[in-house]
């Protein structure tokens, strides 16, 4: 718990940048507790700093859910349908994740990564060109967007609002939506790390206060102070040039993931 004060500061901006630019804190938690856990000497770092990460964003997928709900921005049969297939699909792949080696989750989350970055930067959006499909076709999707949010331990905002605008889903709602499919991708993908650590890591290399691969001090502490912080976000995101901000906060994923690449694989 000496870097008690770090998994506080991380907090504070996780919370910030998801209330300001409506961005999940993956990107930037995932980084950065892998260069704390390192320098503390966590042996299954990557696999701890994604199990950490998507458990911290459970408290704030909640509160977000709720605020879009409230401003009946939610496609609700779209979250009944697509649920099923996320919740296999995140579970599955922290499952699945735990047997994958630390330098490959690396190299995936790095490159997800610089995707994000690039939708960000140029402003990517695909063009409305067909109608939401059916109940199977939905949930297939949430199983894919499900597995790839479990390994990157993202809230799925970067996958599932540009498939919903392809939808010819409104934008906010699609927001609103992908933001309600962010809780069970938070909750199942926190439940499969902390069965898979539990199984497959050795129990010596895993620190106290750990459930899995879930480090709990630092859950605590940056769920507890990004959900204040979140709120000062999403005030200032009318003040402030948030086109110009996305591009630094661009900058910033590929910076971040290309410092953990390093710190991991060279």
């Amino acid at each position: 718990m000496e870097l008690w004060w770090a998994f506080l500061l991380l907090g504070a901006a996780v919370g910030f940048f998801a209330g300001l630019l409506g961005v999940g804190g993956g990107g930037i938690m995932v980084p950065v507790l892998t260069s704390l856990f390192l320098s503390l000497g966590f042996a299954e770092s990557v696999h701890m700093a994604l199990a950490t990460s998507l458990a911290a964003i459970v408290v704030t997928s909640f509160a977000s859910a709720r605020s879009h709900h409230a401003h009946q921005a939610v496609l609700w049969p779209v979250v009944w349908r697509m649920s099923p297939g996320i919740i296999v699909g995140t579970l599955l792949a922290a499952l699945v994740a735990a047997f994958i080696p630390t330098v490959a989750l690396a190299w995936f989350f790095s490159l997800f990564m610089a995707y994000v970055a690039v939708q960000m930067l140029w402003n990517i959006k695909p063009k409305p060109s067909r109608s939401l499909p059916g109940t199977l076709p939905l949930a297939a999707t949430g199983f894919g967007i499900g597995a790839v949010s479990a390994l990157v331990a993202i809230g799925g905002g970067s996958l599932t609002v540009p498939f919903l605008t392809w939808c010819n889903v409104k934008v906010q709602q699609a927001i609103g939506t992908s933001a309600a499919l962010g809780l069970p991708i938070a909750i199942s993908g926190t439940l499969g790390y902390a069965i898979s650590g539990a199984l497959v890591a050795p129990a010596q290399s895993m620190p106290q206060w750990s459930i899995g691969y879930l480090y709990l001090p630092a859950v605590l502490l940056i769920s507890v102070v990004s959900f204040f912080t979140a709120p000062l976000g999403v005030k200032l995101a009318h003040r402030l040039p948030v086109a110009t901000l996305k591009k630094l906060f661009a900058l910033l994923l590929i910076s971040l993931s290309a410092k953990m690449l390093h710190h991991v694989a060279f």
